[in-house]
């Protein structure tokens, strides 16, 4: 009994002690405990822990994104296929023997020096490019020390396979996918896509994708984001042999909606090809049954002359929507003389208001937004890697909250290798205030986390703006933007005649 009394008495001395020398000591203890113990159920005697925005977000998702009262039953997909090799971008121009330096832009590489000095002027922005490799044994020397690689892996490539891959894991909807589809592509392609057989090829096509990380640093280089860098030497594509045939398949098929992609493979080829080949594009595309909508992905481009002929003269005005990213939207603004052409680039993410003035704009000037415009175009999807904006011209398309909320949910979950969004592995970078304009009159706007679609007029166009839940370690980024153009035009409904 003695014992138990002097031990009381000890511990009282030491904690007297302990006191006198840190009276904020219990306090400490007290909140190191209470940190320690895991968090009480509701209904325990304390209240529950209040979601966080990325939290909040994703439930109010779940809510919002509904199908459409009309939904497309049959979607045609062309016309630029291919195998990608997915490998390290610093591991590979290591394993050929090249050392960091300078950056520079190319529009065409014609050697491995070009090669490498675009890679690092995109690496340290942190921007996707894709560029056409103009000599076809270097070309071939590269990819197969790509393929040899240690951790090269294989995918489905090309937006119109991949936008068609998309789409088929929708099991309502029949696609028919045409394009060079070579024995491997063929084997990788969902069983539901269907390909005609004037589409197989003996031999694939194949585009290299060189990966970098968030921070990934090679030389004085480092990475702001992470993102890729393309290159290929790829003929099928860069002429769009395919798209003539394309466009014949459609009458047999009858589609309810057609997804054209592939137009920036053929700047490769020289002004004067290009400019043949794209009024032959516009004369095959012009073909297409009136009543049934297309949307074109675009892509990296760097030819201003090609891009502009794209945007003012031939192909914008007579497809009905629009897929792109702040890089192809800056080239569109820049190379047609639009709002912030002066920007030379994107300083950190997009600012709203002048994305918004660019978006306005192309339907303005070479769109439907002017009810007396013979053009097409009424709907553009525009993605960054923090949010998501659709642009409609109004009275022509329906659901577009759910559709642009499932755009950047898609974005969320497949950045991250995963079907569906951990909130863990995410984080919110979007700006929660932004304005409707760079430049007065303007609207105050903000993100509400419970109502995660922020929605505003200019005129007769209307924006939905969502935030993107971005992946802390992405594990693939390539096809993320064909992946959430393809979603959320599965989500979208058109509402007018064509």
């Amino acid at each position: 009994m003695w014992r138990k009394a002097v031990l009381v008495a000890v511990l009282a001395l030491g904690m007297g002690y302990l006191y006198h020398t840190d009276p904020e000591l219990p306090a400490r203890m007290l909140s190191y405990v209470s940190q320690s113990l895991p968090p009480m159920e509701a209904g325990g005697g304390s209240e529950p822990r209040p979601p966080t925005l990325e939290e909040a977000i994703a439930r109010a998702w779940q809510t919002l994104i509904t199908a459409p009262a009309r939904r497309w039953g049959r979607v045609a997909v062309g016309v630029n296929a291919c195998v990608d090799v997915v490998v390290s971008g610093v591991g590979l121009l290591q394993a050929l023997a090249l050392e960091p330096g300078s950056g520079r832009d190319h529009e065409v590489l014609h050697s491995k020096e070009d090669l490498k000095e675009a890679f690092i002027h995109y690496m340290g922005k942190g921007a996707a490019a894709e560029r056409f490799f103009s000599d076809k044994e270097v070309f071939q020397r590269i990819a197969r020390a790509a393929a040899e690689y240690p951790g090269a892996q294989l995918y489905v490539g090309g937006n119109a396979a991949l936008i068609g891959q998309k789409l088929a894991s929708n099991p309502q909807l029949v696609v028919l996918l045409c394009g060079p589809v070579g024995p491997k592509l063929h084997e990788m392609l969902d069983e539901q896509i269907v390909v005609p057989p004037e589409s197989l090829q003996e031999t694939d096509e194949y585009h290299l994708i060189l990966e970098y990380k968030s921070g990934e640093q090679w030389g004085p280089s480092r990475a702001p984001q992470a993102n890729r860098f393309i290159l290929s030497h790829d003929v099928s594509n860069g002429e769009m042999s395919a798209l003539e045939m394309f466009v014949a398949s459609l009458e047999e098929f009858q589609p309810d909606l057609v997804v054209l992609s592939g137009l920036h493979m053929m700047e490769g080829m020289g002004r004067e090809l290009w400019e043949e080949r794209l009024k032959e594009a516009v004369v095959a595309i012009s073909d297409v049954r009136n009543e049934v909508p297309i949307h074109l992905e675009l892509a990296s481009m760097t030819d201003r002359d090609y891009m502009n002929r794209i945007l003012q003269e031939q192909v914008m005005p007579i497809v009905n929507s629009i897929g792109l990213n702040e890089q192809e939207l800056l080239f569109l603004t820049q190379s047609g003389g639009g709002p912030h052409s002066d920007l030379t680039s994107w300083d950190g993410v997009p600012d709203v208001g002048r994305v918004t003035d660019i978006l306005l704009w192309v339907l303005e000037q070479h769109g439907r937004a002017d009810a007396q415009s013979e053009a097409d175009l009424t709907r553009i999807h525009f993605h960054t890697l923090a949010y998501h904006i659709l642009a409609t011209v109004d009275g022509h398309w329906g659901n577009q909250a759910a559709a642009v909320a499932a755009g950047a949910r898609v974005a969320s979950s497949q950045a991250c290798g995963l079907q569906t969004i951990d909130i863990s592995k995410v984080l919110l970078k979007a700006p929660l205030n932004f304005h409707s304009s760079f430049s007065e009159p303007r609207e105050s706007l903000k993100v509400e986390p419970s109502r995660p679609v922020t929605v505003w007029r200019r005129g007769n166009v209307s924006f939905h703006l969502t935030p993107v839940l971005v992946c802390k370690q992405p594990l693939r980024t390539v096809g993320l933007g064909d992946a959430i153009s393809a979603e959320g035009l599965v989500f979208s409904e058109l509402t007018s005649e064509v």
